[in-house]
């Protein structure tokens, strides 16, 4: 039994690939219009994960009535959907299409030359469209943690996507901080993603909307061990694509304050999420880890 569901697995992956291939020329009124009915089907039968979603939303903004919090709920799964789907143009359609889609703003002169950077990239829904972004004009080499996906052909397909556009080099977890710090110190800029609960090693707590979170403090110390700057770069999922948007370095960071630079980037983090908050991921247990004696907020 244990082949034949192997080969029905492979043969559902395959087939979702092809989906989203073809899916890719498509217009892109018409892909929204799917995720947009894939969003609300998730929202109604993946309880589990609304739920989730919910309880996030009402740590972090407990000022929003119960319809307002329903409604941010129901759109980030919307956005969620979407942004899913939206991958098989940035991956698939022409360059072309991919270019007029995704806009580059703001400081972008903060990835340009080879002085040694940290881009502080935020889990919003466009963070594929922020990498192609980027990728398609600042052609620079970097660099990022990656972890496998238990699927070798979605494992294969998303590193193929991501790929696509630029010089991706991929450290895994098990590489260790050295080569990282090397490839920093070489002018390769590293996306870093640490606005997730990996929890309690390693991780310090620091506030999120006023709630204690376990955040790990990676952001200042690969900047501080490679002599970095952070340039935080943020994706806004717009009805014709997405604006991503490069924001100036942040100034006198890091410090020798380890605690305080996590939490420092916690509060800048609220700032660019208050301006899109259904855009942000809640879907993921963000308060997991809780200090001791503190209740299980899921």
């Amino acid at each position: 039994m244990r082949p034949l569901r192997q080969l029905a697995s492979r043969f559902v992956t395959r087939g979702g690939i092809v989906f989203m291939r073809m899916l890719a020329l498509l217009p892109l009124g018409l892909v929204r219009l799917m995720g947009c009915a894939l969003g609300w089907v998730l929202y109604a039968l993946v309880g589990a994960r609304r739920r989730v979603v919910k309880a996030n939303l009402m740590l972090c903004f407990p000022e929003l009535p119960t319809p307002e919090i329903r409604r941010l709920t129901l759109q980030t799964f919307v956005y969620f959907a979407q942004a899913w789907l939206d991958r098989s143009w940035i991956w698939h359609a022409p360059v072309s299409w991919v270019q007029r889609r995704i806009s580059l703003n703001g400081a972008v002169n903060e990835l340009q030359g080879t002085a040694p950077t940290v881009i502080f990239l935020p889990h919003f829904v466009g963070l594929d469209a922020a990498w192609a972004g980027v990728a398609l004009r600042v052609p620079r080499p970097s660099t990022t943690i990656y972890t496998d996906q238990s699927n070798r052909l979605v494992d294969r397909w998303i590193l193929r996507g991501r790929r696509r556009f630029g010089n991706l080099r991929l450290f895994g977890r098990v590489d260790g901080v050295k080569p990282i710090i090397s490839a920093i110190k070489t002018g390769q800029p590293l996306y870093l993603l640490p606005d997730m609960d990996f929890g309690p090693n390693d991780s310090v707590f620091v506030p999120f909307y006023g709630v204690p979170t376990a955040t790990v403090p990676s952001l200042a110390r690969f900047a501080r061990l490679g002599g970095a700057k952070v340039v935080p770069v943020v994706a806004e999922m717009t009805p014709t694509g997405y604006n991503v948007r490069v924001h100036p370095a942040w100034q006198n960071y890091p410090t020798d304050d380890a605690l305080a630079d996590t939490a420092f980037m916690n509060q800048q983090l609220q700032g660019y999420i208050n301006t899109q908050p259904a855009q942000y991921y809640w879907v993921h247990k963000r308060f997991k880890t809780r200090p001791v004696g503190m209740p299980d907020v899921y």
